[in-house]
């Protein structure tokens, strides 16, 4: 599970004099830096990995598996890891073949 990351405020044009910095923080500490103008939230800057994760959760077809896998869950129709990753490395190894 990833660590949560740092929020930070930071008004728009110190992060434009120190862009550099800002980012690095951004990368590496896996920070969240939330621009202000005039002490007004406009935008965000975060990690690619975060942004890709985000992204990825905005496609309708995974949202569709989530919501499936959640409701077998209520359901009690839960499974195993080790059944699932199982699974899974079945219909890797079979897409390798085609």
């Amino acid at each position: 599970m990833k660590a949560k990351s740092m929020v930070h405020h930071l008004p728009l044009t110190q992060a434009r004099h120190r862009l550099g910095e800002v980012i690095k923080r951004v990368h590496l500490n896996k920070e969240c830096i939330i621009l202000e103008k005039d002490g007004i939230p406009v935008a965000g800057l975060i990690n690619i990995d975060e942004l890709e994760d985000y992204l990825e959760l905005q496609d309708p077809k995974v949202r569709k598996i989530i919501k499936e896998g959640y409701e077998e869950y209520r359901a009690g129709k839960a499974r195993p890891w080790d059944e699932v990753l199982a699974e899974v490395k079945k219909k890797a190894k079979h897409r390798k073949r085609k």
